[in-house]
């Protein structure tokens, strides 16, 4: 299991590049492994903090999806259930560390530009619509 956190401050949001597989090299909102006995909201305020250095206060979940990776024979790999939570942004700003490799507030209209997925552009841009 693992989570992932949404945090907008103004029209820009906390994203990370990703520095290990899955995903290396792809901008993603922060997050990781939920560790035994953590709650989701828990965990993704540890994750925000351990990859950007940012303290976030977390929500509710908005967001659920699977991650599986196969290797070359078609086995899986690794298979992940990650739970994307809003969350509010505290204080600080992004430094990447962990296993991130980069970390930045990201304008909305800049998505387009960076290496992120369909599925978390879509997120960003609903979830930023939906403040408004």
């Amino acid at each position: 299991m693992a989570v992932g956190a949404v945090v907008f401050r103004d029209d820009r949001v906390l994203l990370v590049r990703r520095g290990r597989a899955p995903s290396r090299g792809l901008w993603a909102v922060p997050g990781g492994a939920v560790e035994a006995g953590e709650t989701l909201a828990a965990a993704a305020e540890r994750e925000v903090r351990e990859e950007t250095g940012v303290i976030v206060r977390a929500g509710r979940p908005v967001h659920a999806f699977d991650v599986i990776s196969r290797g070359a024979g078609g086995e899986i790999e690794h298979h992940y259930v990650v739970v994307d939570l809003i969350a509010d942004y505290v204080a600080g700003e992004p430094n990447a560390a962990d296993d991130a490799a980069d970390a930045a507030w990201v304008r909305i209209e800049e998505l387009g530009a960076l290496a992120v997925s369909d599925e978390t552009a879509r997120l960003v841009r609903r979830l930023h619509a939906e403040r408004k």
